[in-house]
């Protein structure tokens, strides 16, 4: 038996038309119709939104969505490999920060050279970084960092504190919007990367979130299994 759209909007917190939005996008199967009319929904909706909401907040809302979508077409293992290559992305940010915290303690302690007066071009701190430009001037139009420029051609010129400033940006790049995202960020326009101490607690901040972002895939694997199981496709996943 089915139940209502307020209903079951009102368990996840959210609105009978945020519900029915998800089901015009086909985020969820389209509902099924009481004698008058009215929308009904069942536990296998049900499992859709859960698993929704809970791998939203660890995978992001548009590969959560074409996951979803992959699963309304039967394709398992094309919703299954977007997954991992979010999982990948994770560790891939986690290991950018782990190398930028050896190369702090190692300019720290004096057995790697610093030279702040060093001066770049754009496409020199892209090749260092591996950060594209565009996303380089969209982080200075941002307000996260200021640049100097060349008196004689206008170029941009970035320094080593710069290019700090930059990779870790580069970790929160594929990083789901929200506002400690938004704080973080925050953090690194105002941190002072010649300050050893200062630096590493923004670091430290932005390891803690990558912990959490990892046990927040967790869960919303764990409910993607369980819709697999719901919609009879587990076993194709073992």
């Amino acid at each position: 038996m089915g139940v209502r759209p307020k209903k079951l909007a009102d368990k996840y917190n959210m609105s009978a038309n945020t519900l029915r939005n998800y089901e015009a996008k086909g985020l969820l199967p389209p509902a099924e119709r009481s004698a008058n009319g009215y929308r009904l929904y069942t536990e296998r909706h049900e499992a859709y939104l859960a698993c929704l909401q809970a791998m939203a907040p660890a995978f992001g809302m548009e590969a959560t969505t074409e996951v979803l979508l992959c699963l309304h077409r039967k394709e398992l293992d094309d919703a299954l490999w977007i997954v991992r290559e979010r999982e990948v992305l994770l560790h891939r940010e986690k290991e950018r920060l782990a190398q930028l915290i050896r190369e702090w303690k190692a300019y720290a302690e004096g057995s790697q050279p610093y030279d702040g007066n060093q001066r770049f071009r754009i496409h020199e701190v892209s090749r260092q970084t591996g950060v594209p430009k565009s996303a380089i001037r969209h982080w200075e139009k941002s307000g996260l960092f200021s640049t100097e420029r060349d008196p004689d051609n206008g170029y941009r010129l970035y320094k080593e504190p710069h290019l700090f400033k930059i990779r870790m940006l580069q970790v929160l790049q594929g990083a789901v919007y929200s506002e400690e995202t938004v704080t973080l960020k925050q953090s690194i326009a105002q941190v002072n990367i010649q300050n050893f101490e200062q630096a590493m607690n923004v670091a430290e901040r932005i390891q803690e979130y990558l912990h959490t972002r990892i046990g927040l895939q967790m869960r919303g694997i764990y409910f993607l299994y369980r819709l697999l199981q719901d919609l009879g496709l587990s076993e194709a996943s073992e």
